[in-house]
């Protein structure tokens, strides 16, 4: 490992590169799926190899290679080169970096028990045992049973002094129900939908969970979404639960606060936001009660490491204060354009990919409810479970959300079960009508492994903090 960094040193010094960095990565991923009493997936993959990233000029260059050796090291950082020496044809203003302290450390995910070493029939078992609850609990159409982990293990050096090295292991996995019947198709999961619920950590928090135990549970509920009536269409009061929340808050705002989208950056592909650089203490992103932070420092979110890809050392950031947008999520290349430093969000999908803004761990910070006095002092509204479809416009502004499922509150007590629940808003008029969050008691960190961005297309391990929350004013049912 370190002649591979040696190579890569010698050669970016003596092309006097401006700035150089590289990240030699051995990454693996294994990926397991039950359906319907049978394994219908079985995958262990691995993916290693390094990037080089390059300044000459004010121009990035960067390549990539899966060959692990000094002599590759030293062939792909000129390749590098000359591709930043090429890009000065594009023109247009170049790239400049904010200052930052060079760093060397070690940092590695905190586990109990290595999700690696768990022996495959154990994974496997465990997910037949939670498909054959949801079989025995209810006539449902079919039953999945997921599992997926991840490792990275990074080497990191710059042309500045940084040396950074860290191991991030990830988990999870969920299980769903799908009732069929009469052209009418419903869903239940848990812990959240699309695969379940991830964490940086081991495989202690894939079994935390208890899916065995909450399968019956979701087969039953899934099969009474069918005969439950469809939400009406109405302005009202809905208390959104935790895993929905989540989404919500990922994609009104966490891709809102994006520097680099914000900057037009993104514009060809994943879009540009709604919000400018002057807002930075003056736009009411929501009500007084809404306090949003960056924080990758947490212990078992998705988004949880030490170091970003432009070796800043990590820290917990206020993005929101009282309703009122105080901070982007940044890298080294794009916090220069509004004047201030990185606060450690530039990352890349493997090494074969370029680092470009992400967000970390955003989380909306708890409030002092208890879900159960929330839903006391609530006469009449709605609880919203669990994501089912979203939409939003290219400048996350304009949005509409679909729910698993959904509980009528009549006098402050929860009611009949109903299908089908939506809602739609605007993102600063939705979190000005937030009137309540509950408490660190119901406060979660939901992962999120399938954020998509950038081109070519990269897909991150994010996470968003949260805890149920309630909104006035809000349009559900909406059809057509």
């Amino acid at each position: 490992m370190q002649e591979i960094i040696d190579a890569f040193l010698n050669v970016a010094e003596a092309k006097k590169a401006g700035y150089a960095d590289i990240r030699v990565i051995e990454a693996k991923r294994e990926e397991h799926t039950v359906r319907d009493g049978k394994v219908e997936e079985m995958a262990v993959n691995a993916k290693d190899g390094f990037g080089v990233r390059v300044l000459v000029d004010g121009r990035w260059g960067f390549a990539a290679s899966r060959n692990l050796d000094a002599s590759e090291a030293a062939m792909i950082t000129e390749q590098a080169i000359r591709i930043a020496l090429a890009s000065k044809v594009a023109g247009g203003e170049p790239v400049k970096l904010s200052e930052a302290e060079p760093v060397q450390g070690e940092w590695q995910t905190e586990m109990e028990r290595d999700p690696f070493a768990v022996p495959l029939e154990e994974k496997l078992n465990y997910l037949m045992q939670a498909d054959e609850a949801m079989a025995k609990a209810a006539n449902v159409s079919h039953r999945s049973a997921f599992y997926d982990g991840w490792r990275e293990d990074q080497h990191y050096a710059n042309t500045e002094g940084a040396r950074i090295h860290m191991v991030i292991t990830e988990c999870g996995g969920g299980i769903q129900a799908e009732a069929i019947a009469d052209g009418d198709q419903q869903v239940r999961c848990y812990p959240n939908s699309f695969r379940g619920q991830f964490h940086t950590a081991g495989y202690e928090s894939f079994l935390k969970y208890d899916m065995i135990k909450e399968a019956p549970r979701v087969a039953e509920e899934c099969v009474a979404l069918l005969a439950a009536p469809v939400v009406p269409s109405e302005e009202a009061t809905v208390i959104i639960d935790g895993p929905q929340l989540a989404l919500q808050i990922h994609e009104s705002i966490g891709h809102a606060i994006e520097l680099d989208r914000v900057l037009g950056w993104e514009l060809a592909y994943a879009g540009g936001s709604f919000v400018k650089p002057e807002h930075r203490g003056q736009l009411k992103y929501g009500s007084q009660i809404m306090n949003v932070t960056c924080d990758p420092t947490l212990p078992g979110g998705l988004g949880s490491y030490a170091y970003d890809d432009d070796g800043i050392k990590t820290y917990r950031d206020p993005l929101i204060v009282d309703g009122i947008f105080q901070n982007f999520l940044m890298s080294r290349d794009t916090a220069p354009y509004i004047g201030v430093k990185s606060n450690g969000c530039n990352r890349a999908d493997g090494y074969a990919r370029l680092p470009i803004v992400r967000m970390p761990n955003v989380n909306l910070e708890p409030g002092e409810w208890t879900l159960e006095a929330l839903i006391a002092d609530t006469k009449k509204g709605w609880l919203f479970s669990n994501n089912r479809s979203w939409s939003i416009d290219d400048h996350r502004e304009n949005f509409q959300f679909g729910c698993e499922a959904a509980w009528e509150i009549v006098d402050g007590k929860l009611g009949r079960l109903f299908k089908n629940p939506n809602y739609t808003g605007i993102t600063t008029t939705f979190w000005g009508n937030l009137d309540a969050i509950c408490n660190q008691d119901h406060w979660t960190i939901w992962g999120t492994p399938n954020c998509g961005k950038g081109q070519p297309g990269q897909t991150a391990h994010v996470a968003h903090g949260c805890a149920p929350s309630r909104f006035r004013n809000l349009q559900i049912g909406v059809r057509g």
